[in-house]
C-alpha cells in the first residue's frame, strides 16, 4: 500500500509542486485548498492517487476534518506538509500599515494552522513513524519579506518546528524549509507581473547562485526531508540560492 501525505495549501505554488512530486514518487496525496477549487481540482487530476479536501487550516475542526479524510480513505498518514500560508504586503518601514487584526490573521494561518494540523495528525504520524515539513521562509531569519507580521510569523514557525521535533521524537521527524524568492503566482498576484519580475531580478542579482527557486526546487527539498533524511529533525533548510550567506552591498 502506498504511503499517504497531506499537503495543505496545495492548489498552487510550492504546495502543488510538492503534491505532484510526491505523487510521482508513488505517494497518495490529500490535496487541500480553502478557496481555489478549480486550481486544486487540476492538481488532483494530475496525481496518481489523491483526494480533494476543502478546509481552512486556521480552524481546528477543519484540520481534524483533513486528517479524518486521509484516514477514512487510506487508513494512515505518513507525512504532513504544512504549506498553507498568508501575508499582507506592507513595507517594513510602514508600521502604520499593519494593525492587530493583520497580525492575528497572519498568525492564525501561518502558525496556529500548522500546530493544529500537527495535533490532528499526531497519532497517525506516530504510528507510521512519519515526517512533518513546515514551509517557512528566509524572512524568518533576516527580518525581511512581505511584511513585519509575515517575517514574525515564520520565525514563530521555525521555533515551533524545533519544539515539535523534540516533543514528537523519536517517532516523528519535524523539519522546515526556508525558501527565498520563489517564482509563484503569490508575488505576481500581489505585485503584478512587472513588479514580481523586478523583485526576482533584484533577488537573483544579490545572491551567490545568481538565480531564484522555482516551486519544484522547494518540492525536491521537501520530499528529501520526508523520504531520505532519516537522521534529520529539528532542522531549518535554506532554499534561497544562498541569500542567507550573501554579503551586504
Amino acid at each position: 500500500m502506498s504511503k499517504v501525505a497531506i499537503v495543505t495549501g496545495s492548489a498552487s505554488g510550492i504546495g502543488a509542486a510538492s503534491a505532484l512530486e510526491l505523487s510521482k514518487r508513488g505517494w497518495s496525496v490529500v490535496i487541500n485548498y480553502s478557496k481555489s477549487a478549480d486550481e486544486a481540482k487540476k492538481i488532483s487530476e494530475k496525481c496518481r492517487s489523491s483526494i480533494l479536501v476543502q478546509a481552512d487550516v486556521g480552524d481546528d475542526a477543519e484540520c481534524r476534518k483533513l486528517a479524518r479524510a486521509a484516514l477514512d480513505k487510506w487508513g494512515r498518514i505518513d507525512a504532513l506538509v504544512n504549506n498553507a500560508g498568508t501575508t499582507k504586503f506592507v513595507k517594513h518601514t510602514d508600521l502604520a500599515g499593519l494593525n492587530a487584526d493583520d497580525f492575528l490573521r497572519i498568525y492564525r494561518l501561518n502558525v496556529v494552522g500548522p500546530f493544529q494540523m500537527v495535533r490532528a495528525c499526531e497519532q497517525a504520524l506516530k504510528a507510521a513513524k512519519g515526517a512533518i515539513v513546515n514551509v517557512s521562509s528566509i524572512a524568518a531569519t533576516i527580518g525581511a519579506g512581505s511584511s513585519v507580521a509575515y517575517a514574525s510569523s515564520k520565525a514563530a514557525l521555525n521555533a515551533m518546528t524545533i519544539s515539535l521535533a523534540r516533543s514528537l521524537a523519536p517517532e516523528v521527524r519535524v523539519n522546515a524549509v526556508l525558501p527565498g524568492y520563489v517564482d509563484t503566482a503569490w508575488h505576481a498576484n500581489a505585485l503584478g507581473a512587472e513588479g514580481a519580475s523586478k523583485v526576482a531580478e533584484q533577488f537573483a542579482g544579490n545572491v551567490p547562485l545568481k538565480d531564484f527557486a522555482r516551486p519544484e526546487d522547494v518540492a525536491d527539498a521537501i520530499c528529501w526531508l520526508i523520504e531520505g533524511a532519516r537522521q534529520t529533525t529539528g532542522e531549518t533548510i535554506f532554499i534561497d540560492s544562498g541569500m542567507h550567506i550573501a554579503l551586504p552591498r
